[in-house]
C-alpha cells in the first residue's frame, strides 16, 4: 500500500514539473531595441567669436596734448605742446615734450591797481624737456563686458628748460601718466607732472613746483 501512494506521489510531481516547464515564458536577453531608449544627446559647447587687434610693432609716437598749467605766483592757465616719443622696448621709451602757455596776472600785480611786472610778450611760457618713462603696469583696461584694451600706467622723469619772463630756467620735471590704446595706431592718455625749477623773478630766488595736467592724443606709424 506504502508503495503504491509513492508511486501516485512521484508521478503527479513529475506531471507539475513538466506543466511548468511547458507553460513558463521564455527569458531571453534584452536587446537596445526592446528596450526603445532614446539616443544620448551631446551638447556642444556654445563658443564665442573673440577678435584680438594687433599692435602694430612701429616704435615711433606723435601727440598732441592740452591741459592746466599751474606756474607759482601766476595762476593756472590753459597749456598745449607735442610730443614725440621712441619706444625702446615694451616698457622702456624716450620721450620729447614741446609745450606754450600764456601766463596770467600776479597777486602783487591784481593787488597794485595796475603795476606790470611783465610785459604781454613775456607773459608767454614756452617749454621743451627730455624725458625717461618707465610703464609700470602694462596690461589690459575693461570697458563693459565686451571690450578690452591694451593700456599702461607709467612714471616719467627728465630736464629741459622754461623760458617766459625774459629768462631760460632749467627745469627737472617727472610725473605719472595713463595711456589707453584704442587700436593699433591710435592711443589716448592722460598725464600729471611737476615742472620745478628756481626763479627771482619776484626778488627772491626760490624753488617753485608748477603743477601740469593734460590730455592728449597719439598716433604710432
Amino acid at each position: 500500500m506504502e508503495s503504491r501512494l509513492q508511486h501516485i506521489f512521484l508521478g503527479r510531481v513529475f506531471i507539475a514539473l513538466f506543466m511548468v516547464t511547458v507553460y513558463s515564458p521564455v527569458v531571453t536577453a534584452a536587446t537596445p531595441d526592446d528596450l526603445d531608449l532614446e539616443p544620448l544627446v551631446v551638447r556642444e559647447p556654445e563658443r564665442r567669436e573673440v577678435r584680438v587687434d594687433r599692435l602694430d610693432s612701429e616704435n615711433f609716437e606723435l601727440g598732441a596734448f592740452a591741459g592746466m598749467l599751474n606756474v607759482e605766483d601766476f595762476g593756472t592757465n590753459f597749456v598745449y605742446g607735442v610730443k614725440a616719443t621712441y619706444h625702446v622696448s615694451e616698457s622702456l621709451f624716450v620721450e620729447a615734450n614741446y609745450a606754450r602757455s600764456r601766463l596770467g596776472q600776479t597777486s602783487f600785480e591784481l593787488l597794485s591797481g595796475g603795476a606790470q611786472l611783465l610785459t604781454d610778450a613775456q607773459r608767454d611760457l614756452t617749454y621743451y624737456n627730455m624725458s625717461v618713462g618707465y610703464a609700470l603696469f602694462p596690461g589690459e583696461s575693461f570697458v563693459g563686458s565686451k571690450w578690452a584694451f591694451k593700456s599702461s600706467l607709467y612714471f616719467v622723469v627728465g630736464a629741459g628748460s622754461t623760458d617766459f619772463g625774459g629768462d631760460q630756467r632749467f627745469t627737472v620735471n617727472g610725473g605719472l601718466g595713463y595711456e589707453l590704446y584704442l587700436t593699433d595706431w591710435l592711443a589716448l592718455n592722460v598725464a600729471a607732472r611737476d615742472h620745478v625749477f628756481s626763479t627771482d623773478l619776484l626778488g627772491v630766488n626760490k624753488t617753485v613746483h608748477n603743477i601740469e595736467f593734460t590730455g592728449g592724443i597719439s598716433i604710432f606709424f
